[in-house]
């Protein structure tokens, strides 16, 4: 049987241990710093425009003929 290796996990923001009652978090406050970090944009998801066959960007439902 093939030994693994664990490494232990650690916090994402400071890199303490993790604590079990706010995993992946070793607190209460980094677990708020994360959240604030999602609501004031820091970290973002990149996106791309959709684009037709033709390369032009889809008209929206809106916008006149």
């Amino acid at each position: 049987m093939a030994e693994a290796t664990s490494k232990a996990a650690t916090c994402p923001i400071c890199g303490r241990p993790v604590d079990p009652a706010v995993k992946p978090f070793c607190s209460k406050r980094c677990a708020d710093i994360d959240l604030n970090r999602w609501l004031t944009g820091v970290y973002a998801v990149p996106v791309t425009e959709e684009e037709d066959e033709d390369g032009e960007r889809p008209r929206e439902p809106d916008e006149g003929t």
